[in-house]
């Protein structure tokens, strides 16, 4: 099979070779890293090396210093905002206190067209291997991005106190991401298969927020998201890190795909109890602890977890870490066995 085949052959839950991987992003600090220990020059070397079958086009937003999608809408109150590492979600945000909807066009949204490189957008996509399965990392958080503009306490509240301030902002946040990725789905179409959005609304044990209120709220805004993308023809994963077991369901029932990346030791989140809940009712990628496991474990560790992966889910399930980033601290040879496992027949 080829990647690309392999993928959605594993996502539709049908018979595979192997299951589907998708490696995550590698943050620049530990790329250097895993490149000395695979021996390759760069990290489409280290995927072809791996075998891997999602490749990531990440967008090309032009807005220095950050050139990040994710921080497009800087709505820090008190200093300059930092990158997607470095902010916080609790600080003050631009819309804090403030509970007149007229208020949302103050702010000075920016025009994406001013930032997203249409022409590096295709580019991006057309030289990935068309065999291989291309995903947009659009990442669209709009809920995420509605608790920085009030600072996330200052957000919940203004949720429940002033009901329309907060649903004009997050409708605003979710009208730029459309604007946005339309852009970016025009320049790429035909040479892209799926897309990466997501919010995180999960902590270690439970959802962060009532799930009536996501769906009072949030939710709209994910359809409207997901909707874009299958008119594109395009296949949707959607992120949330944490406990979101009572929320997958209507993840599955806005049209997402694959619910990306199913946190190891988040609570109920095991892949046992996502096999029994959701077989057949949609697919997920991730599973592999990378809170603990890929950081502590040893090789032989991870090759015992990836074949009990491959027992519970021989297919319908997606094997990648439980973060999308790899980060410095993940030993590479746990990621050679992590692949060395998926690889086994």
């Amino acid at each position: 099979m080829t990647p690309k085949e392999r993928f959605f052959a594993t996502i539709n839950n049908q018979t595979v070779d192997r299951p589907a991987t998708w490696l995550g992003l590698p943050t620049p600090d530990a790329i250097p890293g895993l490149l000395n220990y695979f021996q390759v020059g760069s990290v489409a070397e280290l995927k072809t090396k791996l075998n891997d079958d999602v490749w990531p086009v990440i967008v090309p937003y032009n807005n220095e210093p950050f050139n990040d999608i994710g921080c497009a809408l800087d709505f820090t109150k008190d200093g300059e905002g930092g990158s997607q590492d470095e902010r916080t979600l609790t600080a003050p945000g631009y819309f804090e206190n403030m509970t007149d909807p007229a208020a949302v066009e103050q702010f000075p949204w920016p025009d994406p067209k001013d930032f997203l490189d249409v022409d590096e957008a295709a580019r991006r996509a057309k030289e990935i291997p068309a065999d291989k399965l291309r995903m947009g990392i659009m990442w669209s958080a709009h809920f995420q991005d509605s608790c920085s503009a009030f600072g996330m306490e200052n957000a919940l509240i203004t949720m429940m106190m002033y009901p329309e301030m907060y649903q004009a902002v997050i409708n605003r946040i979710t009208d730029f991401y459309l604007e946005v990725n339309e852009l970016f789905y025009e320049a790429t179409k035909g040479h892209l298969d799926a897309v990466l959005i997501g919010n995180d609304f999960g902590s270690q044990s439970a959802l962060m927020v009532d799930p009536d209120l996501l769906r009072a709220y949030v939710f709209e805004g994910t359809k409207k998201l997901v909707d874009q993308a299958k008119s594109y023809g395009l296949t949707v994963v959607h992120h949330s890190c944490g406990s979101i077991f009572p929320i997958i369901g209507d993840l599955f029932d806005m049209g997402v795909d694959v619910v990306h990346p199913i946190q190891a030791l988040a609570a109920d989140m095991d892949i046992e109890t996502l096999q029994k809940n959701f077989k057949n009712k949609g697919a997920f990628c991730g599973g592999v602890d990378a809170q603990e496991l890929l950081v502590n474990g040893t090789p032989a560790q991870l090759s015992a977890a990836v074949e009990r992966i491959k027992q519970v889910f021989p297919t319908g399930l997606v094997i990648s870490p439980s973060h999308e980033a790899i980060l410095p601290d993940i030993n590479p040879a746990n990621i050679e066995a992590m692949y060395a496992a998926v690889h086994r027949s």
